[in-house]
C-alpha cells in the first residue's frame, strides 16, 4: 500500500492506526488518501510496515522491543513520540497528541476486533473527548461516533442504526427510525437501541438531554 500524501489540508481528519483487527485495504486506502497526518500506535508498527503503509508519527510507550532506528529508516521521515504514561491507553495518548496539534477531527481504524477488552475500552473511552476532537471509529462493518445533543443526517432507507448508551442516557427522541424513541432512557446492560433502521430516505434526527450516546452505522456483510 502506497503513501497517503495526496491531500495536505489540516482541516481533513487525521488518521490513527491502532492494533485491533485490520480493516480491508479498500477502506484503509480511502482513509489514507485523504488524511493529512497518519499516527500509528507502536504495537501495530510491524503490521503497518509489512503492508507497505507510510505513516507520519510512531507513538507509544515503546515497551515492545522495537528497533526504532530500523523503523525510522523504513518510514523516513518519521516523528517518534514517546508517551510513557501508564494511566492512559495508547489510543487515548494518540488522541491527546492530535488535540495538542490542533486537529479538529480524526478517523480511527484497527481499534475493534481481536481482544474484547481493547474493543470495549476503545469505543467507550472516546466519549471523554466529545468536546475536544471529533472522533469516528471505523471498521468493515461499522462506523461509530459520539452524538452531540442534536444530530441530523440524511440516510437511505433501511440503513442500520444502533444507539448505544455509555452508562445511562435520558431524553432521547428520534425521527425517521423504524422503532422511534420519544423522550426515553437507554441504559448500557439493560436497554439499548441496537439494530434500529432508517424508515425512509431522508433526514434522521436524534436528540438527547443527558449522558453520552454512541451512534453506530452498521453494515451486514455476507459470510
Amino acid at each position: 500500500m502506497s503513501s497517503h500524501h495526496i491531500i495536505r489540508d489540516d482541516q481533513e481528519p487525521a488518521l490513527i492506526i491502532a492494533n485491533g483487527e485490520a480493516c480491508s485495504d479498500e477502506l484503509l486506502g480511502q482513509l489514507l488518501e485523504w488524511s493529512p497526518l497518519v499516527v500509528v500506535l507502536d504495537s501495530a508498527i510491524h503490521r503497518v510496515v509489512d503492508r507497505g503503509i507510510k505513516v507520519d508519527v510512531l507513538l507509544g510507550d515503546f515497551d515492545h522491543n522495537l528497533n526504532i532506528a530500523e523503523i525510522s529508516d523504513l518510514q523516513y521521515p518519521l516523528d517518534i513520540v514517546h508517551t510513557p504514561d501508564q494511566e492512559k491507553t495508547d489510543l487515548e495518548k494518540a488522541l491527546d497528541y492530535l488535540i495538542q496539534r490542533g486537529f479538529p477531527a480524526v478517523n480511527v481504524v484497527w481499534a475493534t476486533g481481536r481482544r474484547a477488552d481493547h474493543t470495549i475500552t476503545n469505543l467507550t473511552n472516546i466519549v471523554r473527548y466529545r468536546d475536544k476532537i471529533k472522533i469516528v471509529v471505523l471498521d468493515d462493518y461499522s462506523k461509530v461516533l459520539v452524538l452531540p445533543r442534536k444530530f441530523e443526517k440524511w440516510y437511505p432507507a433501511n440503513t442500520i442504526i444502533s444507539l448505544i448508551p455509555i452508562g445511562e442516557v435520558s431524553g432521547i427522541t428520534t425521527k425517521n427510525l423504524e422503532y422511534p424513541l420519544s423522550n426515553e432512557t437507554l441504559t448500557l446492560g439493560y436497554r439499548t437501541g441496537s439494530s434500529n433502521s432508517v424508515s425512509t430516505d431522508g433526514i434522521v434526527s436524534i436528540t438527547h438531554s443527558h449522558g453520552d450516546l454512541l451512534l453506530m452505522e452498521c453494515i451486514d456483510q455476507p459470510n
